[in-house]
């Protein structure tokens, strides 16, 4: 599980999802779909907790530390981004594979902690 190959894919997702979370509070990166966002933006709760859990996330994945919890907790968020921008907004659906993808080789690379959810 601590492969190099696995520390790198670990890395590279927890620096995305932690830039991500970080542009949502600071906003240094232009958002391609901002008008959209923006909409989204008018029911209060939805964005902080959004980036709440995107830093929290990206936080245990880069500190190594409850690695399979975090990538429990990103299944959701995945899911949500990927069908965000398969619906919405397509132009952005490359980033959201890429943290599917990522969060998706990590869930198996760790599948050996998830198989007592399953008995």
């Amino acid at each position: 599980m601590n492969s190099k190959f696995t520390q790198i894919i670990r890395i590279i997702l927890g620096l995305i999802l932690l830039l991500s979370g970080l542009n949502k509070i600071f906003e240094f990166i232009p958002v391609p779909a901002g008008n959209l966002i923006e909409s989204f933006g008018q029911v209060d709760y939805i964005f902080p907790m959004v980036y709440t859990f995107e830093i929290l996330i990206a936080v245990m994945l880069l500190a190594n530390k409850w690695v399979a919890f975090a990538l429990i907790l990103l299944v959701p968020l995945t899911l949500n981004i990927l069908f965000f921008h398969v619906y919405l907004n397509f132009e952005g659906i490359v980033p959201a594979l890429v943290v599917a993808t990522l969060n998706g080789i990590l869930l198996y690379k760790h599948r050996r902690q998830y198989a007592p959810l399953f008995n």
